[in-house]
């Protein structure tokens, strides 16, 4: 079984794909890859996953075809191919076993749920409640007089 990070369930090595630059909006602000998808209404890993699947070639016009549907950064109006080009050589090469397949693949991709995330959410929750509990606590009884 591979390990798998609980805190971060996402491919490693879909990061310096995901966080590659775009351009600048028009308020001077960095855009990337992985905001670039979620603005277009795509989950960016399972996006990043299928460019991996598809291949270079494909993957570099799949990306072409979404960048010139982004409207956020003007550059990508007339520079959308070369940046496609660009990108996708950030992205992972394609993997070849099945382990590989299996990494790049999203948690719950085969239908199962992701009950560790889930374990873990509600263990932050339970801190969270611990520590507004006793702050709560201390807070009221320690401001006894002062008014």
């Amino acid at each position: 079984m591979a390990h798998s990070n609980v805190l971060n369930p996402h491919p490693p090595e879909f990061d310096r794909f995901l966080h590659a630059v775009v351009g600048e909006d028009r308020n001077g602000s960095a855009v990337t890859v992985l905001s670039t998808l979620a603005r277009l209404g795509l989950d960016p890993w399972h996006e990043t996953a299928e460019l991996v699947r598809l291949g270079h070639d494909a993957a570099r016009q799949r990306l072409a075809t979404l960048l010139a549907r982004f409207r956020d950064v003007p550059a990508l109006a007339s520079d959308h191919s070369t940046i496609a080009r660009d990108l996708s050589q950030l992205l992972p090469a394609r993997p070849t076993s099945g382990e590989g397949r299996q990494h790049a693949a999203l948690p719950g991709a085969k239908g199962r749920p992701g009950s560790g995330g889930v374990i873990w959410a509600v263990l932050w929750l339970l801190v969270v409640l611990l520590q507004m509990y006793l702050v709560g606590g201390s807070g009221a009884g320690g401001s006894g007089g002062g008014e």
